[in-house]
């Protein structure tokens, strides 16, 4: 615990109150550890410099000392030199010793500097055989010091004028954080070198190869105040990008690489062709560039026309498309709890929403590329509905069974859109429990009025899953779980169920002939090509819907992939996650 503090006065120095403060931390039950830890900061020793320095600071503030003597240096040389034209005693000989050391010496200059208040860098002087047509230009030299970091510019080649000029400045390198070059900054030299014949590549060089100080001289151009503000545009990627590999970027050291599903900050879209952004969660502060939807988008249309890439989410043989050993093959086996295992026994029918023409992609209608996705933090507030919780899988995945598990084992918290069917109800089926049973007219009705997000038929008979039996689960304050073929995306994806999409994957074991850690009939008599038809359903899933994806479980028993599942749905629940701005803003 913390005794009572002695009363300190207004000139007790800041060390000293610190360690008074470390005197009286006393270790306590409830806050043991706490106060020890407090106890070993307060203790450390580059911790008291800091104050005794602090202290020093505020000791000079208060006195505001002025200078004996401005020249101590000075001082000290004039004495030496008498000293050495004459005999010297002893005491003489050990001053002349003492004011000859390199230390001593540092120190008069640091005193003198100090005294005359010489801190400002000196300017190298102006060359006397300046261009004649800088007469009527204002010319700033800038020196500035870097480590082994870029200068964080890139340079073009005006056009109309040849000129070298400032490009873009990436946020916070060596450039930005000196707050002296601009962008439309003029480049007439770089360490003395006229650069005004060379090419930008070799300009560029020449600044990486730099080490140390590096002095530009620059014609300044006008600079709008408000172009630095910083933006505060998040946005999903949904493609990989590597600089290394994109021989049209600028500068590829000054490229951000990123991933599929990383989350950028931009903070500036400038220039129309490449942006300025950190990725989130980078320790580094330096901004880099990306390419810009439209130039993105502009290129991946020139190289469909040219032929040399795939058409962007082009539809592809489904990842499903074939039954799965997992599922069962009698009706008998069969209830509302499974009908995500039924569907791939029965004939699916055309989605409300598609038509014979339309690419696979939930998005399909809204752009032809995915690029970027605009994202903003979220979290359910208290009274609202919980978000729906959407589950995919490639074959072998086994996502029914999962489901039903984490709903078995919290019921009161999840629940199951309860799905449609035309077929008869059994003597020990309870209607709104097992199934909502309708007749087949009233099933097509609700077809034609869009109210399923997926159905199929099945011996004659139709089922399906209705938004209204996920409305129904939602409005109870239920987190509703479904599995359903990812088309059903599209319908999904929207302000109003705000989905968490969760795709499930097998983990595949190239190197023996069995799913391991599966306690299931599919880790037996499972042969190379069906780990190959497995492994190859999961990449067609990935390619086709990865961009919609929130997580990834990698299933490797049914044990771990529950614990995994229900830990992320937690998590879900209480933390902010990432979704589109769409759904917030709507």
């Amino acid at each position: 615990m913390i005794e009572a503090m002695p009363i300190v006065s207004a000139s007790t120095g800041l060390h000293e109150t610190l360690a008074l403060l470390t005197s009286q931390l006393h270790p306590d039950a409830n806050h043991k550890e706490d106060l020890v830890f407090l106890k070993d900061v307060f203790s450390e020793k580059s911790l008291g410099y800091l104050m005794k320095i602090h202290d020093k600071l505020k000791q000079y503030e208060k006195h505001s000392p002025t200078p004996v003597l401005h020249s101590a240096t000075c001082l000290a040389e004039d004495l030496a030199e008498e000293l050495q034209n004459g005999p010297l005693e002893d005491d003489e000989r050990e001053l002349l010793l003492l004011l000859s050391t390199p230390h001593l010496k540092a120190v008069l200059s640091a005193h003198d500097t100090v005294a005359q208040k010489n801190f400002d860098p000196v300017l190298p002087p102006l060359p006397e055989d300046l261009d004649d047509d800088l007469e009527e230009e204002s010319v700033k030299i800038v020196r500035l010091v870097k480590n082994k970091e870029p200068l964080g510019a890139t340079i073009r080649r005006d056009e109309a004028t040849g000129a070298v000029i400032v490009a873009r400045i990436m946020r916070g390198g060596a450039a930005d954080r000196s707050g002296l070059v601009h962008v439309g900054d003029e480049l007439r030299e770089v360490n003395g070198n006229l650069i005004t014949h060379k090419r930008p590549d070799e300009i560029s060089q020449i600044l990486s190869q730099s080490q140390g100080s590096i002095t530009l001289k620059i014609i300044p151009a006008v600079v709008e105040e408000d172009r630095l503000k910083e933006s505060r545009v998040y946005l999903r990627a949904l493609f990989d990008y590597t600089p290394y590999e994109d021989k049209a970027t600028p500068c590829q050291e000054a490229g951000l690489p990123f991933k599929r599903g990383d989350i950028l900050q931009v903070v500036s879209q400038e220039d129309a062709t490449w942006w300025q952004a950190k990725r989130v969660g980078d320790c580094n502060l330096r901004a880099a560039l990306i390419p810009s939807t439209q130039f993105q988008e502009r290129r991946l249309r020139y190289r469909l026309k040219m032929g040399s890439s795939p058409a962007p989410m082009s539809p592809k043989a489904p990842a499903y498309d074939r039954a799965e050993r997992e599922d069962c093959d009698s009706e008998g086996a069969l209830n509302g709890k499974d009908i995500a295992g039924l569907r791939r026994s029965f004939r699916l029918r055309k989605d409300r929403q598609a038509s014979p023409a339309e690419p696979q992609t939930p998005d399909a209608n809204h752009t032809e590329f995915l690029i970027y996705e605009e994202v903003t933090q979220y979290l359910p507030r208290p009274g609202e509905r919980p978000r729906l919780i959407v589950l995919i899988g490639s074959l072998g995945a086994r996502i029914t069974e999962l489901k039903q598990k984490v709903i078995a084992e919290n019921p009161r918290r999840y629940g199951l859109a309860v799905p449609h069917t035309t077929r008869a109800r059994k003597c020990n089926e309870r209607e709104g429990v097992e199934y909502h049973f309708i007749t087949k007219a009233a099933f097509e009705a609700d077809i034609q009025n869009g109210k399923f997000i997926e159905y199929g038929e099945y011996k004659d008979n139709l089922y399906g899953t209705s938004l209204e039996s996920i409305n129904r689960v939602l409005d109870q304050n239920k987190v509703c779980l479904v599995d359903v073929q990812p088309e059903a995306l599209k319908t999904l994806r929207t302000a109003e169920f705000k989905p968490y999409v969760v795709f499930v994957r097998p983990r595949i074991y190239d190197s023996q002939r069995k799913l391991l850690g599966s306690s299931s009939s599919l880790s037996s008599g499972i042969t190379e090509d069906d780990l190959q038809e497995i492994k190859q359903s999961a990449e067609r899933m990935d390619e086709c819907y990865g961009p919609w994806v929130d997580y990834i479980l990698v299933k490797e028993d049914p044990v771990s992939a529950l614990a995994e599942l229900q830990v992320l749905l937690e998590r879900v629940q209480m933390e902010r996650q990432w979704v589109p701005v769409s759904w917030v803003r709507s």
